[in-house]
């Protein structure tokens, strides 16, 4: 039978060496922390807590938990219910929402606008905004940029109610590249919902565009979101619906609809899918010469197709091939790029852990977590998650508990 070895390991760790004691001390803890002398926690309860089947806790044992062990269920092996926000969270969420209300009203602002004339020159003045929005996203994360970004979003969207004809088309092709943005800044922040907002205004803006390359882009887009959910399956059929028109896209759309399907095909297991379209998307590479101001990250990241292939190889369990990619990767990435050298380093933590080296994990965790606390990006807090999962087999080493200060350290800096 299986056992719920976190919970084990945290009890251990603040000295608790029997599931009676667990039971007890958390018994007395919790009646101190509550007030509350009707709260009990019996052996029975903690004995189903470590074994195969934990179910969750009340909402007040969840939180006597974390008191006194330092941890929320869901990191505690319990099984996580659906729509669970930890109690800290519930002000925070809160605050979220409404700024989430306030950026995306810049995207549905009702009714005609006042007529003014729109300066062609708009265009490429929102171009280079755009270049240098890009530059500071890998300096700063998202956090800092979402109001911005979208700010400006709302400026052009007024403009084109009033531009005309190819003025107006641009704006269109312009507006569409800074929506997607928005959306990635929120889902590097974590929160999909805004991210699927923005992408489907990125999406409908693309076909008012009645740019190929920008519908393109736009599917490649809504592809990613399904790729951090997980959902192999949509990614897969995004990325075939945007290579439907192949030929009318430049190489560079192409390229990005290819390694993003590689990732859809990693989550559905096929590791031969994944190294034919990022062969493939690699002998386009040379052919990218288009001056579009949006998704040049293949000519902007270093070793673009090997870090796409080093994260699939990892998300498909190719430890030793993940670690050997990974350390090629890291070595092209400049300072700059804090953010994704983050992701980077947390990625090759974990194909450390799952090749059989711990210690190398720890040690990149230890710079992850730095940046983690500094860009506050979601993905790499997502990155680090994965790390403690394959990490487990060490977890009652000191490598392990090493690990979890490490963590710990992160979590306090949310």
């Amino acid at each position: 039978m299986g056992r719920n070895d976190s919970l084990r390991s945290a009890r251990l760790r603040v000295g608790w060496r029997t599931i009676e004691q667990a039971a007890s001390r958390l018994t007395e803890h919790g009646q101190a922390l509550l007030e509350d002398r009707q709260f009990t926690v019996s052996a029975r309860t903690w004995r189903r807590w470590e074994g195969e089947r934990p179910g969750w806790p009340a909402e007040e044992t969840a939180i006597v938990l974390h008191d006194a062990l330092g941890r929320w269920p869901e990191d505690l092996g319990f099984t996580t219910p659906p729509g669970w926000i930890r109690p800290e969270h519930h002000v925070e969420e809160q605050v979220n929402r409404r700024a989430f209300v306030s950026v995306t009203a810049a995207a549905l602002v009702t009714g005609p606008t006042s007529p003014q004339h729109v300066d062609p020159a708009l265009i490429e003045y929102f171009q280079t905004q755009l270049e240098g929005h890009y530059r500071a996203d890998m300096l700063l994360g998202p956090h800092d940029l979402i109001g911005t970004v979208s700010a400006q979003y709302a400026l052009i969207d007024k403009l084109v109610r009033s531009a005309k004809g190819e003025t107006r088309r641009g704006l269109l092709r312009v507006g569409a590249a800074y929506a997607a943005l928005v959306g990635w800044l929120y889902q590097d922040a974590g929160d999909m919902d805004g991210a699927s907002f923005w992408r489907g205004v990125t999406q409908e803006i693309a076909m008012r565009s009645r740019d190929p390359n920008l519908v393109g882009y736009s599917l490649v887009n809504q592809a990613q979101v399904r790729a951090d959910l997980g959902d192999g399956h949509a990614v897969i059929d995004l990325c075939e619906a945007a290579l439907d028109n192949a030929d009318r896209l430049v190489p560079k759309v192409r390229i990005m609809a290819m390694q993003q399907q590689a990732h859809g095909a990693s989550l559905t297991r096929d590791r031969s899918a994944v190294d034919q379209l990022l062969d493939h998307a690699g002998r386009l590479l040379p052919q990218v010469d288009d001056d579009l101001p949006w998704g040049n990250a293949c000519r902007r990241t270093p070793g673009y197709l090997e870090v796409q292939r080093a994260t699939c190889y990892g998300r498909l369990g190719l430890g030793q091939e993940a670690v050997s990619l990974w350390s090629q990767v890291l070595d092209v990435v400049p300072g700059t790029a804090r953010r994704d050298r983050g992701v980077y380093l947390a990625r090759y933590a974990t194909a450390a852990a799952r090749a059989g080296e711990p210690d190398q994990a720890l040690e990149f965790a230890r710079q992850v977590a730095d940046i983690a606390v500094e860009t506050r990006s979601a993905r790499m807090r997502r990155e680090l998650l994965t790390l403690q999962r394959a990490m487990r087999p060490w977890q009652d080493a000191p490598v392990g508990r090493d690990l979890e200060e490490v963590l710990a350290h992160v979590n306090e800096r949310k």
